[in-house]
């Protein structure tokens, strides 16, 4: 299967630079698995057009701000490190710097913000303009503290503006919990209080779990042959309660709705056995979901709408089929659905 199968045209006014003005204040198309219509609603009808007894399953995973900016050392020249994952240890991480080919072992950058001061060396390089670095403050102030303070938020590159401070909140769930994501499950940022609530009142049953959100999630695919692309891990947990939610949930035929990709890719990581029981468990997961692939978990999906070649939409084609997704895809395009992370979502089911 060749990656340009899942190419479409989008022009380039319908990718979202900003949050709609309310949150759950977006728009919501509907995709029916068996007879490919679709519909045309807002987010927050959501309760409406699910069923008493479906379980809705979130990720939540809290981004952290990722992003340090700051100057090189000695000299002052610009320098940015993209904080990727921890490596060995709290104070020593993967990440991509800026510029690459000034950074390298040795190299040492200072970053600065709210009246703390941040520095980091890169003690390793790596494929793909990696470096491992290590972090630390002279005043002893713990490290995760200060890029909580420091950090910006790290917006993804098709946004082309600088972070502001709102988007602290708004680049964030409303049930973000477990810090460690590095962009958000994007799937999510349209749920509210009022609409969890009024889900809770409908009687949709709802769980957990938690995949921290790293470059696999969006690394590009740079193979031509879409069987030849790996994902790179991501840690995720799915406590005992979840999985006996899930459990019961298959047992009784009720519909299990995962809200974004990463919530799928975390329960079709998930042990199921012969008699339906779903085993909790935590680890990584490097599963990498495109047409072919059999679902055993989730049945229904909502998702926000994805870049063209993408492993995330290779993943809902997967789920609804390559055909009806480009059509859906082209609908989206003729009726101005906001794409991508601040972008409106679809409900798969």
């Amino acid at each position: 299967m060749n990656v340009t199968e899942f190419d479409f045209s989008l022009p380039e006014d319908l990718i979202a630079q900003q949050p709609p003005a309310q949150r759950g204040g977006s728009r919501l198309m509907t995709l029916d698995r068996s007879s490919a219509a679709i519909g045309h609603h807002r987010f927050d009808d959501l309760p409406s057009l699910l069923r008493p007894g479906d379980l809705l399953v979130v990720n939540d995973t809290r981004v952290f701000p990722a992003r340090l900016i700051g100057q090189r050392l000695p000299g002052g020249g610009a320098a940015e490190c993209f904080l990727v994952r921890p490596a060995d240890d709290p104070d020593t991480w993967i990440a991509l710097v800026h510029p690459g080919q000034r950074l390298r072992e040795g190299s040492r950058m200072r970053f600065t913000g709210s009246d703390r001061v941040l520095y980091a060396e890169v003690i390793g390089s790596h494929f793909h303009g990696r470096r491992t670095v290590r972090l630390w403050t002279e005043d002893r102030t713990p490290v995760g503290e200060t890029i909580e303070a420091i950090g910006h938020m790290p917006l993804p590159p098709y946004i082309k503006r600088a972070d502001a401070s709102s988007d602290r909140d708004r680049y964030q769930t409303v049930y973000a919990r477990e810090r460690g994501s590095i962009a958000a499950p994007t799937a999510g940022l349209h749920f509210t209080p009022a609409i969890l609530a009024a889900l809770d009142s409908r009687g949709v049953e709802r769980a957990t779990v938690t995949l921290h959100v790293g470059y696999g999630t969006f690394q590009p695919v740079r193979v031509d042959n879409v069987e030849e692309h790996r994902v790179e891990a991501e840690h995720y947990d799915v406590p005992a309660s979840t999985a006996a939610a899930l459990t019961r949930a298959r047992r009784e035929g009720r519909r299990v709705i995962a809200v974004g990709t990463t919530t799928t890719r975390t329960l079709e990581s998930l042990t199921v056995s012969a008699d339906g029981e779903v085993a909790p468990g935590r680890g990584e997961t490097s599963l990498f979901i495109y047409p072919g692939f059999r679902f055993a978990t989730v049945s229904g999906l909502i998702t926000n709408f994805h870049l063209p070649k993408s492993s995330l939409l290779m993943l809902v084609a997967a789920f609804a089929g390559r055909e009806r997704i480009l059509a859906a895809y082209n609908e989206a395009v003729a009726h101005r659905y906001r794409f991508y992370s601040y972008g409106d979502a679809m409900l798969i089911a």
